[in-house]
């Protein structure tokens, strides 16, 4: 995304837009403004990301600057070259490209040489203490620290140690480099925080080269520092480091003038969960099926569901920058993608619960066969330019089970005996009658039709109060399709009990097998999203063409929300 993408909705107000502004005002940075998207590669993007990734862009755009990617491959157990891959290709999905590409395993040795400069100044020593004891003696919120028996080493011999961890000669979790700041400082990450750690795991980048690798905190602000990053836009979580990140920076040599970081609230949505551990539970745990279930919050699920990518950046301008976490409602999200689709979605008519229809006086042609017949549809009424389709009509039909009641509840106003309705673009048809099994459940609705009224309008002026969609039965698609509900029941999955998997929806997916679709569905291509009409919209299946996935239904829950909470 360029600047010339930004509307205004994009450009409303908020604090760190204000902060900005006042920097360049004042020529701090000299009137540079640089960002970065630093994801590390240990799994893939979700929807929480892609208000992180539509501010980090956002901001370069509008202030002339740029915006980079970088990931912070800092942990080589849990990072793989998929994840990069995958990363590279979500962001591109989402609508944006980054200005340069860079690793924090690019600064490795800059951050090994910084590291030792940081011993040199008597400002990190080397630890051998277990994990567990650093963490002991950290202490906690209103209780001292206890400083490490060897924060008092001498700087050479911390020097020769930490050599010889850099060389693999050091057992992984015998020792690790602690930055030497202040154990009793209320700011518990500040309390001599650990900046380099030994894994025998081989880097997905650098192999074996390196036995030790930095901290996330230690890697990051230089990272941006080295890079020319201006604004380092983080999440509320990392409010906590900002200190520590401004303490590394004030010890070091820099290239140019220091970055700093400013934290928004991070993206939580309703009846889901964005956490990369309880997403990864349900994955492994086959709750779903794969990264790109589309029950999932991932990028990859949501765009194989059928959500435009524009429709997820319009949704993270609307609800803006906050200081304070807050959950949206996932109906929100929703109502944009629903926006989006009506503007662009095909029309289409699909039959999912099937029930036969037959028009018993439907004419036949000079050999006796059912005369066949074509009606004229829209493809889209919010765009004349998509123009129209034939479709296929005859003596035999399909129309949805719900269309037709042998004994209709009051206020049913669709197909039952003796009453006339109208077919989508077709005729009116009054029901003579049905075939129902041994337990009354319909088998084949007997209608007539009338003629006179090609397209649903009644000469004489007659009104019916229901339409319904239907597919002529020869030309008929067979398909599956895929229905979704929510994947958890509650608003905050877990927040009852601290599982979100206490709160799964056992009945979030629906397959429906031996739907009945149009012939022009064959025509959909992979992630192509249409309109099933009166059903919602659907998106055509990546791998399977007769596969569709319900992306959204038609009706607008977020405005029902709305109209509840206005009273």
């Amino acid at each position: 995304m360029t600047e010339n993408d930004l509307d205004a909705s994009a450009l409303k107000s908020n604090y760190i837009r204000d902060l900005i502004a006042v920097d360049t005002a004042s020529g701090r940075f000299g009137g540079k403004v640089q960002t970065r998207f630093p994801p590390e590669p240990n799994g893939f993007l979700h929807i929480g990301h892609a208000k992180a990734i539509c501010l980090d862009f956002a901001i370069a755009a509008e202030n002339h600057g740029v915006c980079n990617l970088r990931f912070d491959d800092t942990n080589p157990a849990t990072e793989d070259v998929s994840y990069v891959d995958a990363i590279v290709e979500d962001l591109a999905w989402l609508g944006f490209e980054p200005a340069a590409t860079f690793h924090s395993s690019d600064y490795f040795e800059q951050l090994y040489d910084w590291a030792e400069l940081l011993i040199t100044k008597n400002l990190a020593y080397v630890d051998d203490q277990s994990p567990d004891l650093i963490a002991d003696q950290r202490g906690g919120f209103g209780q001292p620290g206890v400083d490490s028996p060897f924060r008092s080493r001498p700087i050479t011999e911390n020097l020769e140690l930490f050599r010889k961890m850099r060389a693999g000669e050091c057992a992984e979790g015998s020792r690790v480099l602690r930055a030497k700041i202040d154990m009793q400082h209320e700011n518990m990450q500040m309390r001599d925080p650990v900046m380099y750690r030994i894994r025998g795991e081989s880097h997905y980048r650098t192999g074996g080269d390196w036995p030790i690798y930095p901290t996330y905190d230690w890697a990051h602000g230089q990272g941006d520092a080295i890079e020319g990053v201006t604004h380092s836009l983080c999440t509320l979580e990392f409010s906590d480091n900002r200190e520590l990140y401004d303490w590394y920076l004030a010890q070091l040599p820099l290239p140019g003038p220091a970055p700093y970081q400013t934290e928004f609230a991070r993206l939580e949505l309703t009846h889901t969960v964005t956490s990369k551990r309880q997403l990864k539970e349900l994955v492994t745990a086959g709750v779903v099926d794969g990264w790109e279930d589309p029950r999932l919050p991932t990028l990859r699920a949501l765009r194989r569901r059928g959500y435009p990518a524009s429709s997820i950046r319009d949704f993270c301008s609307f609800i803006g920058v906050a200081r304070t976490n807050a959950r949206h409602d996932i109906e929100l999200l929703e109502s944009f993608v629903r926006t989006d689709l009506n503007r662009s979605s095909l029309r289409r008519m699909a039959v999912l619960r099937p029930l036969k229809l037959v028009i018993t006086n439907w004419p036949t042609d000079t050999s006796g066969a059912p005369a066949s017949d074509f009606r004229t549809l829209t493809n889209n009424p919010e765009n004349e330019g998509d123009g129209t389709r034939t479709v296929p009509f005859g003596k035999e039909l399909w129309i949805e089970h719900d269309d037709f009641k042998m004994e209709p509840p009051p206020k049913y106003f669709r197909l039952s005996p003796g009453r006339e309705v109208r077919l989508r673009g077709g005729y009116l048809i009054t029901c003579t009658g049905a075939l129902l099994d041994d337990d009354g459940t319909p088998l084949e609705v007997h209608c007539t039709y009338d003629p006179l009224t090609a397209g649903g309008a009644a000469p004489d002026g007659r009104k019916v109060k229901a339409t319904i969609h239907w597919v002529e039965a020869k030309t008929a698609v067979d398909a599956t399709v895929a229905l979704y509900d929510r994947l958890f029941t509650t608003k905050v999955p877990g927040d009852a009990t601290g599982n979100p998997l206490d709160d799964l929806n056992e009945h979030s997916r629906e397959l429906l097998e031996g739907c009945k679709l149009e012939p022009a569905l064959r025509e959909t291509v992979p992630g192509e999203v249409v309109q099933f009409e009166r059903l919602g919209y659907f998106a055509t299946d990546a791998d399977d063409p007769l596969l569709f996935h319900r992306t959204v239904g038609l009706r607008d829950e977020w405005a029902k929300l709305e109209k509840r909470a206005k009273g």
